[in-house]
């Protein structure tokens, strides 16, 4: 299953729209004032599916993600002196990024690839293509990246 997670142009706060490979909205990505970025994910009818919020008061980087059933775990940024990686407390999944931080590998508790995000370059806005392996791993998958790319804005 592939998403398309596009920046909206025209917001104040971390706002996005995610269509699949023919167009239509799968979610939308709304973000919100809180102190830290704090992200609310709609399905295509306006429901309420998840939240990524982060944690501000850590040394590195830490976002906790959210679905409709409560707290699913928390995403963190590990020092590396290269390759940026997170990991997330949920089922051991872990993310492995490239160099540039533009592509990132999202591994599930037994080490299998979920999903693959990767940073579109040449656009107005921040697009990323969000390849999942198993559609079950959408929402997670999508939570992951939200979480990436908010903490590459707060370092930016």
């Amino acid at each position: 299953m592939q998403m398309l997670m596009k920046q909206r142009v025209f917001s104040w706060f971390d706002s996005y729209n995610v269509y699949n490979a023919q167009g239509n909205t799968l979610y939308t990505v709304k973000g919100e004032l809180a102190w830290g970025h704090c992200m609310r994910i709609y399905d295509a009818d306006g429901n309420e599916l998840g939240m990524v919020k982060e944690k501000v008061f850590s040394l590195l980087p830490r976002f906790a993600i959210y679905d409709r059933n409560g707290y699913l775990g928390c995403v963190k940024k590990e020092f590396t002196l290269f390759k940026p990686q997170f990991t997330l407390d949920y089922d051991g999944w872990w993310v492995e990024g490239d160099l540039f931080e533009w592509n990132y590998r999202l591994h599930n508790g037994q080490g299998r690839i979920a999903a693959v995000v990767s940073k579109q370059l040449f656009h107005f806005t921040d697009t990323y293509v969000i390849d999942v392996m198993d559609p079950q791993d959408a929402l997670v998958a999508l939570m992951l990246a939200v979480a990436i790319d908010a903490e590459k804005c707060s370092n930016n």
